[in-house]
């Protein structure tokens, strides 16, 4: 029961990771914060832009497919050629709404696992620093350095996977809406070519 006891918490063990481990956490927390975000924002925009599709004649300017819908429409005499180009301006215009602090979530899913090899480097230096003034006598003098070295590796992968699987998913998400808008302006220029 005693050996039980000295068995650190959660808390305790966040503690043993030092700085590298707070960094870690605190970016973890921001990338679960930006994908539920993103989440949300990309599933308003996709239920709009169904909504959109399921009325064209009438372009509603507070989705993307409406606002490429409201080019199109006020352009009924231009060539294909200019429609074209004017209907691929609307879809560059709405990309950086769509994709935004998509790629911030990738980031931190790839800088996490480095942040914690940074903290298992620095806790091997403070391990060796222990031998090296004390000796290897005394396992205790070493614990915490390996203990940190552990716990910042365990951190990183920790907030690495889950942030990679939520990267996809709101990457995908965002390709699906922009897949759309892509698909509809290629129909618009068709139904165009058509009428001339």
């Amino acid at each position: 029961l005693q050996l039980q006891i000295e068995v650190p918490t959660i808390e305790e063990r966040v503690r043993q990771g030092g700085t590298p481990g707070f960094v870690i956490i605190i970016l973890g927390i921001v990338a679960l914060l930006l994908s539920i975000e993103r989440f949300y924002t990309l599933n308003v925009i996709g239920k709009r832009v169904d909504n959109q599709m399921a009325d064209p004649e009438n372009a509603d300017s507070n989705n993307p497919l409406g606002r490429i819908l409201k080019v199109y429409q006020d352009n009924p005499e231009t060539d294909a050629e200019n429609l074209v180009l004017k209907l691929d301006e609307a879809i560059l215009k709405e990309e950086p709404a769509i994709n935004a602090r998509i790629a911030f979530i990738k980031i931190i899913s790839m800088v996490a696992p480095l942040l914690g090899l940074l903290g298992t480097v620095i806790g091997m230096i403070v391990t060796f620093q222990a031998i090296t003034l004390f000796g290897t006598g005394d396992p205790k003098t070493m614990a915490g350095g390996i203990s940190q070295a552990l716990i910042t590796t365990v951190l990183g992968l920790v907030v690495a996977i889950p942030t990679v699987l939520l990267h996809s998913i709101v990457s995908a998400k965002a390709t699906a809406i922009k897949h759309i808008l892509t698909e509809q302006s290629a129909g618009l220029i068709a139904q165009h070519s058509e009428k001339s």
